[in-house]
């Protein structure tokens, strides 16, 4: 097999915000470092700042690289800071794109690349649709033979249903649909693509995997932020719409997922599709009785105070958003029948943890009945996603003494420990493959048009339900009690993480 063609430019629009002195370059230099980049590579920026490309050099020398974690190579980071390039323009500016064709042909020349091209939209999700409309006005996202054009779109991908159709059926006019890469930047943690491998790779864990042997699986997406300065994006998403079809239900996919016959993208794109489809729609009273909302109120994180959400930034005072959501969804399929998924995330939460937690069915204890065991705890599965990457297994062994007593033991793997704690900001693998042009790890179209599919139902009875019913958890705390409710009914309890 050949090697993939990575060599190319990388243009990102909307070079002046966050996400590229936070995530973005920091992802680049661990790639450079690491020999992962390409010789022929260079990056253009492009933003409404106006700034020279030695300003944008200046910039990113003081920004981007306080936000790379550890000793930065000042070789390295020499060499990527002097492939930076900038061009100032407005998204909607036709002008703008007549200077980006320029400054591409020019760079071409210079770095030897051949004409490759990966756009990354790091942009408000009103200019998605504009900015692939204009590029391809200048024959920017053509794709000629041997050559590849790509584009990176960020969430928001839409609001909804009709929405997300919507932005699908605009990028398809310009682009074909290996050409887009919806990205997630969760699928880019070690410990979710080691799920695969967990799953497929190990003999012993894939015959328990189905509704004989697990009793339910809970998701919980935590964060002990608050939502910062993001309060105008916020109060028109909320965690439903910005966790749920995207994150969480990737997750979901990968746990419940059939195996592929390969790893060729197209293969698991396919499997992790047919789980979302076969997720059981939620009708108007069981989205009631399935689901549960909440916002935080004033409390405390790490002993210091914080702020309700009503009271943060470009917050309505009455808002009625909601930071808190809970559900439970069932998968009808052969393997997953009755077999309930709990999903949870929410802001302000007692700390910061991505986990999936995987409960076994009790075994019978007709053996201990003449014993002191009363109970014989489930064994459970914890894959954890961050902070601390790693996988544990808890299962029961006898007590060391003369009598039959049962403990609970834990057999924890963690990444840093055994591969060690290379730095990353989850972005470097999903860079690297965008280079690659190897899709496995990012949402086809269906996928995202089922994603919000399972969730429309939820949006829209909750549209319908009056106003300031929505119940206030305090921030440091687990969620609002009608959360554990949730659980309560079916005889199950939410995980504490550790």
């Amino acid at each position: 097999m050949t090697a993939p063609n990575t060599s190319g430019l990388m243009v990102i629009f909307g070079a002046d915000g966050d996400l590229t002195k936070r995530k973005l370059l920091p992802a680049l230099y661990h790639l450079a470092a690491d020999n992962y980049l390409p010789k022929e590579f260079a990056v253009v920026g492009l933003a409404r700042t106006e700034m020279t490309t030695d300003e944008f050099r200046e910039r990113m020398n003081r920004d981007a690289r306080e936000h790379i974690a550890g000793h930065v190579d000042r070789d390295v980071w020499g060499w990527l800071r002097g492939r930076l390039h900038y061009v100032t323009g407005d998204f909607r500016d036709p002008g703008a794109y007549a200077k980006l064709a320029a400054t591409l042909k020019d760079l071409d020349g210079t770095y030897r690349t051949p004409g490759n091209y990966l756009y990354y939209l790091a942009t408000a999700p009103q200019f998605f649709g504009e900015i692939v409309q204009r590029l391809a006005g200048e024959g920017l996202v053509t794709q000629l033979p041997g050559l590849w054009r790509r584009v990176v779109i960020e969430k928001p991908f839409g609001k909804d249903l009709e929405s997300a159709k919507a932005l699908n059926a605009q990028l398809r006019q310009h682009l074909s649909e290996d050409q887009i890469y919806r990205i997630d930047h969760y699928l880019g943690k070690e410990t979710v693509q080691n799920i695969l491998v967990f799953r497929f790779g190990n003999g012993i864990f894939e015959p328990i995997w189905n509704r004989r042997y697990i009793d339910h699986v809970q998701i919980t997406v935590a964060e002990s932020i608050g939502v910062e300065h993001r309060g105008t994006y916020y109060e028109q998403a909320g965690a439903l719409r910005d966790m749920v079809p995207n994150h969480m239900l990737q997750l979901l996919s990968l746990v419940a997922m059939e195996p592929p016959n390969s790893f060729d993208a197209n293969a698991v794109r396919d499997e992790k599709a047919k789980v979302l489809r076969a997720i059981l729609p939620l009708h108007s009273i069981e989205v009631l009785r399935s689901t549960v909302a909440g916002q935080y109120g004033a409390g405390s994180i790490g002993g210091k105070p914080v702020p309700a959400y009503r009271e943060e930034p470009n917050v309505s005072p009455v808002s009625n958003t909601e930071t808190f959501v809970a559900l439970k969804l069932l998968i009808d399929s052969w393997r997953w029948a009755d077999v309930p998924f709990y999903l949870r995330t929410g802001k302000r939460l007692a700390k910061r943890v991505t986990e999936i937690s995987i409960q076994f069915n009790r075994p019978p204890a007709m053996l201990f009945r003449k014993t002191p065991v009363e109970d014989l705890a489930p064994n459970l599965l914890v894959l954890r996603i961050q902070p601390d990457e790693g996988i544990s297994l808890r299962f029961d062994a006898k007590l060391p003494g003369p009598s039959v007593r049962v403990g609970t033991v834990d057999m924890d793997f963690h990444y840093s420990k055994y591969f060690g704690d290379a730095p990353h900001t989850g972005y470097e693998t999903l860079l690297h493959d965008c280079l690659a042009g190897d899709a496995t790890l990012f949402q086809r179209a269906d996928n995202v048009e089922v994603g919000w599919a399972t969730v429309q139902p939820i949006l829209d009875v909750w549209a319908s339900l009056p106003p300031n019913g929505l119940p206030i958890y305090p921030a440091g705390s687990w969620g609002p009690r009608e959360a554990d409710a949730l659980l309560e009914r079916d005889g199950h309890r939410w995980r504490v993480p550790d």
